[in-house]
């Protein structure tokens, strides 16, 4: 998937300035950058929820899991409906089956089905977004904060389970965060946004080991495990 001079605007606001970036198959790319830097506007640009110039290209199924699961969640619909909402197509035994194995890849038992968002931990119910994400086949996951509501005795849970979906199924993820230590965790490539603008793009370990831009550089210094 490859987004080219993506721009957004609010009104007369610059949001993003002409990103470029390419997230390849069965990789994790990291979008990193303070509060205001843009990378939200980017994952809601590119899932087609904000108007933008530019173009997106080499995915047409694209899911966002986001910051707040509970908000993303219909709080009247069990969990089963709501994760088998995309799969309407399908029998009701299949897509019953097929909702057991969505929840199973997302570590979560058949019994979760029946219930509510509201009977969930916050961790629970990420999985649930999660699952509910898969259920439509995308080609490309956007996941927007997704650690950064959750307690932080679930949050390595969650990167866990994002870093073994890359792997048993080979999607493209564009994972933002505003946190440098769980996107150095979770990420194979690292993007850094500044002003609207990627700053520095490179492998995770070459971008933390050895950053070239001054602003990546001001990131790694306010996150002290990560200095070399």
């Amino acid at each position: 998937m490859r987004i080219d001079d993506l721009t957004v605007r609010y009104g007369a606001f610059t949001a993003v300035d002409g990103v470029t970036l390419e997230i390849p198959p069965g990789r994790i790319v990291g979008l990193v950058g303070e509060s205001g830097s843009g990378k939200s506007s980017v994952a809601r640009a590119v899932s087609g929820l904000v108007p933008h110039t530019g173009s997106v290209t080499g995915a047409s199924r694209i899911q966002m899991i986001f910051q707040d699961p509970y908000a993303s969640l219909d709080p009247r619909m069990r969990v089963g409906d709501s994760v088998g909402e995309a799969l309407l197509h399908l029998p009701r035994r299949a897509r019953a089956a097929e909702v057991t194995r969505l929840l199973g890849m997302v570590s979560l038992p058949p019994e979760t089905a029946p219930s509510y968002p509201r009977e969930l931990s916050g961790g629970q119910r990420q999985r649930v977004a999660i699952a509910r994400a898969l259920a439509a086949d995308p080609d490309l996951l956007v996941a927007d904060e997704i650690t950064s509501a959750l307690d932080v005795s679930v949050q390595g849970s969650i990167l866990n389970l994002i870093r073994s979906l890359r792997d048993r199924t080979g999607l493209p993820i564009l994972f933002i965060s505003h946190n440098l230590a769980v996107v150095r965790y979770v990420c194979d490539e690292i993007a850094v946004m500044h002003r609207g603008r990627v700053v520095e793009h490179g492998h995770t370990v070459d971008l933390v080991s050895s950053p070239a831009d001054p602003y990546t550089r001001t990131l790694l210094e306010a996150v002290p495990r990560l200095r070399r």
